[in-house]
């Protein structure tokens, strides 16, 4: 599972890195985030609808709301989709198939039980700190009471590689750069698609921190300090 995730890098470094094409001039304000949470709106890469090769950045809601959903409450149950059954489950399919996109990060939380005390969370990175993506789906609901179209999105997450298993047993699909196109394009192969979807097979580190991060509300530089020091 991926229930919580980091995200410190602005619009305009986001642009860069993800080789945004479409939309570059509408550049929103977008603050580090240290502690980001379902239902909360996230930044999201896919591909351009005016031009396939092309990328776009929009803000979504994390938690997919299926297209037939009747309640937009479905997509605070549907913050991750599993890598072994995205392609069948009926509120996975139809975006697996052609709606897939990239949710940039940075770090990521896991707890890990420690004996009969409270779990201790850790943020999770890639070894020197370098920001990636998850693999992601994203869909459009168009029956809000308002009228307005809600974009949401989900977080595909796979069996836990050997470094991350004694914290969890799962975690978030990262992409390598080299499998962006092939991820975020509908006419890539389904098998192609589908080998993207393994662990993680690149360095990592993890990083005990505080229970700041156990509390949504909180949400500043202090939820990835490590623990302080016990009476």
């Amino acid at each position: 599972m991926c229930g919580r995730y980091t995200q410190l890098m602005p619009w305009s470094e986001l642009v860069e890195l993800y080789r945004i094409t479409a939309g570059t001039a509408a550049a929103p304000n977008l603050p580090p985030r240290f502690n980001i949470c379902p239902t909360q709106q996230v930044p999201v890469v896919r591909a351009d609808a005016e031009d396939r090769a092309g990328r776009e950045l929009v803000m979504m809601r994390w938690g997919l709301v299926p297209a037939w959903s009747k309640d937009a409450a479905i997509g605070s149950r549907l913050i991750n989709a599993r890598a072994e059954t995205v392609a069948e489950k009926p509120s996975f399919r139809s975006a697996y198939k052609s709606r897939r996109c990239l949710i940039p990060a940075d770090g990521f939380y896991e707890w890990r039980k420690q004996g009969d005390g409270p779990k201790q969370p850790y943020r999770i990175t890639l070894a020197g700190g370098a920001p990636f993506a998850f693999a992601g789906l994203w869909e459009r609901w168009e029956k809000a009471p308002d009228g307005k179209a809600l974009q949401t999105c989900t977080i595909i997450t796979t069996t836990a590689n050997t470094f991350l298993r004694p914290i969890h047993h799962r975690m978030p699909v990262i992409l390598d750069a080299t499998g962006h196109d092939a991820w975020l394009d509908a006419v890539t192969p389904p098998d192609t698609v589908s080998a993207l979807l393994g662990p993680y097979g690149g360095g990592m580190e993890a990083q005990a921190v505080g229970t700041r991060v156990n509390n949504p509300r909180n949400d500043d530089a202090a939820c990835i300090e490590p623990p302080g020091p016990t009476a």
